[in-house]
Parts: structure tokens; sequence; C-alpha cells
């Protein structure tokens, strides 16, 4: 398949994209273990899928629907991890219950969420060039803004409560987020494997 200009843009702002969520993870991890943070721990475990997910994309831009549709639902599956790591995180915090810092959590929430924003913003002239593949990028990036704000309220909930519930609240609802995201690219990889299959018989 030849690539076109548009191929070439989508490159760049896939790898700049990748380049952005695998520096945060690092940032939003140290700061998760540091302070005990169930909802910063998913949301750096999401930004680590998410580089994953955008390296991925690289690789598979330029082939054809049918290969992209397979690596599609691959995604989907790769979508469901920060749901299964955030499942250890809040088993762990109801064996030690302690409410995370405040202040740190809201302020690598607020970095997040710009970071998160500037991704959606990238990628959203580009979320129906590529299928599912662009798809899955551009939905994670737009969940994880929404995510992040629940982080920026749960900080501020934590600094008004000194309790534990605020933090693992919001862990639980970047878990279900991500979920659905999974569902969502799963459903558009699967159609267009079906379109694919139809062309060939066609």
């Amino acid at each position: 398949m030849p690539t076109t200009a548009n191929d070439t843009a989508l490159r760049r702002v896939v790898g700049i994209v990748a380049l952005l969520n695998l520096g945060y993870f690092g940032v939003e991890f140290a700061v998760a273990l540091a302070i005990g943070s169930v909802s910063l721990f998913a949301d750096s475990v999401d930004f680590l899928e998410d580089a994953s997910v955008n390296l991925l994309i690289l690789l598979a831009l330029g082939w054809s629907l049918k290969a992209r549709a397979r690596v599609g639902m691959g995604l989907a599956g790769i979508l469901l991890v920060p749901a299964l790591a955030t499942l250890w995180a809040l088993w762990s915090k109801f064996q030690l219950p302690a409410p995370p810092a405040p202040l740190p959590l809201t302020i690598t929430g607020l970095g997040a969420m710009f970071v998160n924003f500037g991704c959606a913003m990238l990628l959203v002239r580009y979320r129906h060039h590529g299928g599912s593949l662009t798809r899955a990028a551009f939905l994670s990036a737009r969940n994880d803004v929404f995510a992040n704000i629940a982080i920026v309220i749960a900080g501020a909930a934590t600094a008004m409560t000194r309790a534990v519930w605020p933090d693992m609240v919001v862990g639980a609802g970047i878990m279900l987020i991500n979920a659905d995201a999974a569902r969502e690219v799963w459903q558009a990889a699967r159609g267009e494997h079906r379109d694919a299959a139809a062309d060939l018989h066609a």
C-alpha cells in the first residue's frame, strides 16, 4: 500500500504521542509509588499502555485493512491491562487503607491532564484515518483527560476528608473507562475484519 502525505503526518503525530506517554508514565509511576495512590498507579499504567498502542500503530500503518483489523483486536486486549493492574492496586489498598498525600496527587493529576489533552488534540484529526488503530489511540487519550480531571477532584476530596476512598473510587473509575474503551476498539476492529473479508470474496 503506497504511503500518502496523510500517512506520513500521522506517523509523526503518533511518534510524538508515544514519546509523551512514555515520558509521563515514568513521572506518574514514581509519584504513585511514593505516595501510595491507586488512581495515579492506574493512570501511570495507562500511560505505558498508550505508549505501547501508539508504537504498534507506527508498525501497522500502511498494512492491509485485514492486518490492521487484527492488530486492532489485539489492542483491545492491551486496553484491558490497566484495568487488571488497577484491580491489584485496589486489593493492595484494601489491605493497607492509608490515604495518599493530596498535594502531589493533585499536581500530578493536573500534569497528566495537560499531557493527555495535548495528545488528544494531536490525534483528533486522524481519529478516522487508519481505522480501529487510530481510533484506539484517540479514544484512550480522550478518556484519559476525564480520568485526570477525576484524579484532581480526588486530590481535593482527600485534602478535605483525609480519607482513602476518593483515590480508590477514581482508580476503580479509570479501570471501568479502560474496559469500555477496549470494548469499543474490539467492535470497530471486528467490523473492519468483516469488511476486509467481504472485499476479499467480492
